[in-house]
Formats: C-alpha cells, sequence, structure tokens
C-alpha cells in the first residue's frame, strides 16, 4: 500500500529590510505550517510562494529600508506575476501612494492611490484590541468576522482612492473605527492582501487569519 508523495508545504519569505518584529511575523508563520525563511535575497523573495512584509515605525523609515533591498521591485515583479504578498502594518501603509508625517510627505510603492496620514481621533496613538468592519466574500477573514485584532498606530489610510469598473474586480476593504475616525483596517486585492493590525498579536484570531491567507498560496 502507498501514501502517494507527501502534501508540500507552501514556502513564505518574510522580507528583511531591516523594520523590526521580524522575528515575530517569521514565528507566526511558522506557526501556519509553511516554510519561512526571513531574507532579503532577490531571487528568494521573488521565487516564494507567498512575501510577507511587515513593519513598524515611520513610514518614511520603513521606504527607505525597503528601497535599499529594492523591496519596492520585489513587491512589484511578484504582484505583476500574480504571486501573492501579504503586508502588515507600515507594512501596509508603504504599499500606498504616500505616507504624510510631520508635514514631510514621502512617496509610496503606489500599488494602490492613498494617502497615509495621523489619525484624527482625540486619543492617539490607536493601542490595542478593536473590531472591524469585514466585507461580505472575504476569504482573509473566514471564520473571523466576530473577532476582534490588535492595533498599535497613530497613522492609517482614512479614505479608499482606488476606483474600479465593470470590468475589474473591486478589492474587498475592511474598515475599524477609533475614536470616531475610520480608516482601512485591511484589504484584499488578488494576489495583494495586507493588515493595519498585528496578526501576529492577535491571538488565536490572528493565527487563524495567518492561515487563512497561507491557504491561500
Amino acid at each position: 500500500m502507498t501514501t502517494g508523495d507527501p502534501v508540500r508545504r507552501p514556502t513564505v519569505a518574510v522580507l528583511d529590510y531591516g523594520s523590526g518584529n521580524l522575528r515575530s511575523a517569521v514565528r507566526a508563520m511558522e506557526r501556519t505550517g509553511a516554510e519561512v525563511v526571513l531574507t532579503a535575497d532577490r531571487e528568494v523573495a521573488e521565487g516564494a510562494d507567498g512575501l510577507v512584509v511587515p513593519g513598524v515605525g515611520a513610514f518614511a523609515a520603513c521606504m527607505a529600508g525597503l528601497r535599499a533591498v529594492r523591496g519596492h521591485e520585489i513587491i512589484g515583479r511578484r504582484l505583476a506575476g500574480g504571486r501573492p504578498v501579504l503586508g502588515i502594518c507600515v507594512g501596509m501603509q508603504v504599499l500606498f501612494a504616500k505616507g504624510i508625517e510631520h508635514g514631510v510627505e514621502t512617496e509610496g510603492c503606489d500599488e494602490w492611490p492613498g494617502v497615509v496620514e495621523r489619525l484624527q481621533a482625540p486619543v492617539v496613538p490607536h493601542m490595542g484590541w478593536n473590531t472591524v468592519e469585514v466585507p461580505g466574500g472575504s476569504a482573509l477573514f473566514e471564520g473571523l468576522r466576530d473577532e476582534r485584532f490588535y492595533f498599535v498606530h497613530s497613522y492609517g489610510v482614512r479614505r479608499w482612492e482606488l476606483v474600479t469598473n465593470d470590468r475589474t474586480r473591486a478589492p474587498l476593504v475592511t474598515w475599524a473605527e477609533h475614536g470616531g475616525d475610520r480608516f482601512v483596517a485591511a484589504v484584499e486585492n488578488g494576489p495583494l492582501t495586507a493588515t493595519q493590525f498585528h496578526p501576529e498579536k492577535s491571538g488565536d484570531a490572528g493565527a487563524a487569519l495567518l492561515r487563512n491567507w497561507v491557504a491561500t498560496l
């Protein structure tokens, strides 16, 4: 009796561009059952089944680190080939056209139009657990519609600016609210997925969300 070949585990590259929180991102991805590597190597990052772009701190600093390892090119090449990318926290923010911090404007990767700006809430940063408003049809939040996720940020995308038409599938945009200010909490857009919250810090719900993403690879 033969059992056949074992199922190949998906490979996930966590992009190492000097942004903090890399080890926790690696550990969280390993718990999904994927084969995970932390790398700045272009060929490895482009060749993996999935690429995770974490990020903490300032938008400008993250973009500088990303450009230093040509991460913006890696992301662009993967998406051009339909290969999945997951951005987390500032790793989501840098996917937008630009960020404005303390009056300084920094160009982002421009995969989506939009501006990352300071949240207009009485208390900033937004730190702690929060619910999200999940659109219908979400694969990322399958089974997680009523869960809470962990946020730590002072900036976000407060307006979704991508225009679609009848010939293009509209991205699924998940929203959250802090202090009366709404902001983008997650996006599912073909091969490009991102979360403003930290799934790696979000307990069982975050672990399930990462498993959902890995299942799509």
